[in-house]
């Protein structure tokens, strides 16, 4: 039976697989489409993500530890986030 990790290290677990899941740090994300017709900007919605992640990052840093409810929200942002990018064809599947 595997033990469960503390808070602290599920969130930088999930800071982890967020940036190896969505394209964070790539050019092509970070611009608005040529066409305009975005469903949700994927501009705005990494630029959320990477708020999120350097707030944690640095939180975590100084010894704040997350609770069990800011761990849920920050993954469901993520989760949604995803969905809009696959919506806008920046991510399959």
């Amino acid at each position: 039976m595997s033990k469960k990790p503390d808070l602290k290290s599920a969130m930088l677990q999930l800071i982890e697989q967020v940036k190896d899941e969505l394209p964070l740090y790539e050019p092509a994300t970070f611009v608005c489409g040529p066409d305009g017709n975005c469903i949700g900007c994927p501009k705005k919605l990494m630029e959320l993500v990477d708020t999120e992640v350097c707030y944690w990052e640095s939180a975590i840093e100084r010894g704040i530890v997350p609770k069990f409810d800011e761990i849920r929200l920050f993954g469901k942002l993520c989760k949604n986030v995803r969905r809009g990018l696959v919506r806008n064809g920046i991510l399959s599947n």
